[in-house]
C-alpha cells in the first residue's frame, strides 16, 4: 500500500530548462504557421475578391455587348417589318386595282357576246362567217385571256400578300422575343451585389436543354431578315409586273376594239373555214372526252382492284399482332408487310391523283366542248357595236 502512494519523480534543473525551451520553440513554430496562414488567407481573399470583381465586370461587359447586339438585330427587324408592312399595303392596293380591272371587263365582254348572239339571227345568204365575226370572237378571246391573266396575276398577288404576312408574323414573333430578352438582360445588367431580391439557384447552373447556340440564334434572325428582304423584293418585282400587265392588257383591248370597229365598217367577210375548223375541234374534243371517260373507268377499276391486296396485308398485320411473348418479333415478314401496306397506299394515292386529274381534264373538256359547240354552224347576223354600248 505504501508503494502506491509514492511521490512523483523529480527532474533536474537542466531538464526543466530543456522542457521550457522546447515549449518556447513549439509555440514559436505554431505562431509562425498561424501567421503564414493568416497572410496566405488574406492573399487568397484579396485574389478571390479581385477575380470575382473581374469576373463580374467581364459578365457585365458581356451582358452590355449582348444588349447592344440584340438592340442591333431588333432595329434590323423593326426596319424590315416597317418596309414589309408598307410593301404589303401597296400590294393590297394593287390587288384592288386588279379586282377593279376584272370588274371593268364584264361590260365589254357582255357587249361582245350580245353582238355575237344578235348576229346569230342572220338568215339566207347573209348567214356567213365574216371578218366581223372573227374579230368579235377574237375580242372575246382577248377579253377572256386578259381576265385569265389578271386572275392569275391577282392570285400571285394574293399569294405574295400571304407570304408577306407570314414573314411579318415571323418578324413580329422574333421582335417580341427580342423585346423580352432585352428586358431580361437589362434587368440582369442592372443587378449588383447590393441589389434586393438576389438569391442562390443551383438549378440554373447548367446548359438549358432547349437553348440554342449563338450561331443558331444569329441564323434565326438573319433568316427572318433575309426572308423579309426576299419577300419585299418579290413584292416590288410583282408590283412592276402588275403595272406592265395592266398597261399591256389595256393596249391589247384598245387595239382589238379598234379592229372590231374597223371590221364593222368594212362589211361581210368569208368565215366558213373558221366555222369548219371549230367543228373539227369540237369533234376532237368529244373524241377526247370519250377517251378520258374510258381512262377514268380504267382508273376507278384499278383503285378497286387494290382493295383486296390492301385488306390481305392489313389482316396479316393485325393477325400477326397476336403472336405470343417473344414470338412477337419484328421479323423480315413484318417489315415487308408494313412496306407492302405503304406501297399499296402510295399506289392508290397515285391512282386517285390520276383520277382527280382526269376528272379535272374531263370537266375542262366539257366546258371547252360547250364553248366550241356554241360557235359552230349557227346562223349569224352583222350588227353594230353601238347598239349595245351605254
Amino acid at each position: 500500500m505504501a508503494k502506491l502512494l509514492q511521490p512523483p519523480p523529480k527532474f533536474l534543473p537542466e531538464e526543466w530548462h530543456i522542457a521550457n525551451k522546447n515549449q518556447y520553440h513549439r509555440a514559436e513554430a505554431q505562431r509562425s504557421r498561424s501567421e503564414r496562414l493568416v497572410a496566405e488567407s488574406q492573399r487568397l481573399v484579396d485574389e478571390i475578391e479581385k477575380t470575382t470583381r473581374k469576373s463580374q465586370s467581364d459578365v457585365n461587359k458581356k451582358l452590355e455587348q449582348r444588349l447592344e447586339e440584340v438592340r442591333f438585330w431588333k432595329k434590323e427587324l423593326d426596319d424590315k417589318l416597317e418596309q414589309l408592312v408598307c410593301t404589303t399595303e401597296d400590294l393590297l392596293t394593287y390587288q384592288t386595282r386588279l379586282q377593279n380591272a376584272l370588274e371593268s371587263l364584264k361590260e365589254p365582254l357582255h357587249i361582245t357576246q350580245m353582238c355575237l348572239e344578235y348576229r346569230d339571227k342572220r338568215i339566207g345568204i347573209d348567214l356567213v362567217h365574216d371578218e366581223v365575226e372573227q374579230e368579235l370572237l377574237k375580242e372575246a378571246e382577248v377579253i377572256h385571256g386578259v381576265m385569265a391573266l389578271l386572275t392569275r396575276t391577282m392570285d400571285e398577288v394574293t399569294e405574295q400578300i400571304r407570304l408577306n404576312r407570314s414573314a411579318k408574323y415571323n418578324l413580329e414573333k422574333d421582335l417580341k422575343d427580342k423585346f423580352v430578352a432585352l428586358t431580361i438582360d437589362d434587368v440582369c445588367f442592372s443587378l449588383n451585389n447590393n441589389s434586393p431580391g438576389i438569391y442562390y439557384s443551383d438549378s440554373v447552373v447548367r446548359v438549358e436543354p432547349h437553348s440554342v447556340s449563338l450561331e443558331d440564334w444569329l441564323d434565326f434572325s438573319n433568316t427572318n431578315v433575309e426572308k423579309a428582304n426576299r419577300q419585299r423584293n418579290n413584292s416590288l418585282a410583282l408590283k412592276a409586273l402588275v403595272d406592265r400587265i395592266l398597261s399591256q392588257t389595256a393596249d391589247d383591248l384598245r387595239r382589238q376594239c379598234d379592229m372590231v370597229d374597223t371590221a364593222f365598217q368594212m362589211g361581210l367577210k368569208e368565215t366558213k373555214a373558221a366555222r369548219d375548223q371549230l367543228a373539227a375541234h369540237l369533234a376532237k374534243v368529244m373524241e377526247e372526252i370519250a377517251c378520258q371517260e374510258k381512262n377514268m373507268t380504267v382508273l376507278e377499276k384499278a383503285i378497286l382492284d387494290q382493295e383486296g391486296p390492301a385488306k390481305v396485308a392489313h389482316t396479316r398485320l393485325e393477325t400477326r399482332t397476336r403472336r405470343p411473348n417473344v414470338e412477337l418479333c419484328r421479323d423480315v415478314a413484318q417489315y415487308r408487310l408494313v412496306k407492302e401496306v405503304g406501297e399499296i397506299a402510295q399506289n392508290v394515292g397515285r391512282l386517285k391523283e390520276a383520277l382527280a386529274q382526269a376528272q379535272v381534264e374531263l370537266k375542262g373538256l366539257h366546258r371547252r366542248a360547250l364553248f366550241v359547240h356554241r360557235g359552230t354552224g349557227c346562223p349569224e347576223q352583222l350588227c353594230g357595236r353601238q347598239g349595245f354600248q351605254k
